[in-house]
């Protein structure tokens, strides 16, 4: 071993405690932080050689405990932790503002045509469905076949879902109108995440005991998990698509803001900048990245195989993805 900072820190696990909320939401606003998509190739690769190094028990001359962290979160915020593969830039967690402040404001400044209004749908729900394969859960490989098949279902229902409730808009008060594209996300949502993660539900993703230790793979687990997400990626929406609509409608009756709509779409893209900011780290931290669940949730098969391999193990872990 090199230098001198001691091997007994424990990087495998995030830097804070993940029993409790604010632990969690400490550790996804560093991993969600929108600056890490300006990391370079070179950066990403020198972090992911610190952590493998010291992994290994080799530690560079010189660095400090803060960079260790720094370089794991810096690793973290662009490799798959399941299958250590660099992960596609715009699905990366730490993508998902400037993204998504991207195509909000084109879907606020061209909707006035049906075709404008599809075609944005279509890049939004193609988006979502990048994000959601991106940060899947588990290892085994998907075939072309199958991320075809998942892609097309996925955006093809939700895209179907969002137009049809924003269609909706044309019938109720204003106000009202301001909520009808949230509703259009949570339930685009309901049908994406699942669709793209499919084969988690058909072949399972893998549980392991609390050592990280490997047990099989589990498609009730992966239904916990996914239903996680959804939640969180619903609530993650609801600050920038419901708290706004309230703030404008107060706004447009004062006298400065009836000058244009560019003006408004500017004020709107700002109140929801801000919303997801925040609400992107706080709602990933809703539940642990490590899940669990009980081994009497489990399949019958794979349970009877750990009572009889592991007769005092109580709950198994998972990646739920993100």
């Amino acid at each position: 071993m090199s230098g001198e900072l001691p091997l007994h820190i424990n990087i495998e696990e995030p830097r804070w405690d993940q029993s409790t909320f604010v632990g969690r939401a400490s550790h996804f606003f560093t991993v969600t932080d929108p600056r890490n998509v300006l990391l370079t190739d070179e950066q990403l690769e020198n972090a992911k050689r610190i952590v493998h190094d010291y992994r290994q028990g080799v530690v560079p001359p010189g660095l400090t405990e803060n960079e260790l962290w720094r370089a794991k979160y810096v690793y973290e915020s662009a490799f798959h932790p399941d299958t250590g593969e660099k992960m596609i830039l715009i699905g990366r967690m730490s993508a998902q503002v400037p993204m998504n402040m991207t195509i909000t404001g084109c879907m606020m400044t061209f909707y006035r045509t049906t075709p404008a209004v599809l075609f944005w749908q279509w890049i939004n729900q193609s988006f979502n469905a990048i994000v959601n394969y991106t940060n899947r859960s588990g290892d085994a490989p998907l075939t072309v076949s199958e991320l075809g098949t998942a892609y097309v279902s996925a955006t093809t229902g939700a895209v179907a879902t969002a137009l049809g409730l924003n269609a909706l808009t044309k019938h109720v008060s204003p106000l009202i109108g301001r909520f009808v594209p949230f509703a259009a996300v949570a339930a685009a949502n309901c049908i994406n995440i699942p669709l793209m993660r499919q084969r988690e539900l058909k072949a399972g993703i893998p549980v392991t005991d609390d050592n990280g230790n490997r047990l099989g793979e589990s498609a009730n687990a992966a239904q916990q998990a996914i239903s996680q997400v959804v939640v969180s990626r619903i609530l993650m929406a609801a600050p920038g698509m419901a708290i706004p609509p309230f703030i404008m409608n107060t706004l447009e009756k004062k006298a400065f803001l009836k000058v244009t709509d560019h003006f408004k779409t500017l004020i709107s893209l700002s109140l929801f900048f801000l919303s997801l900011v925040f609400a992107t780290p706080l709602c990933c931290a809703l539940f642990p990245q490590k899940s669990s669940m009980s081994v009497t949730g489990l399949e019958a098969e794979l349970r009877a195989k750990i009572q009889e391999s592991h007769p005092e193990l109580q709950r198994v872990y998972f990646n739920k993805g993100l």
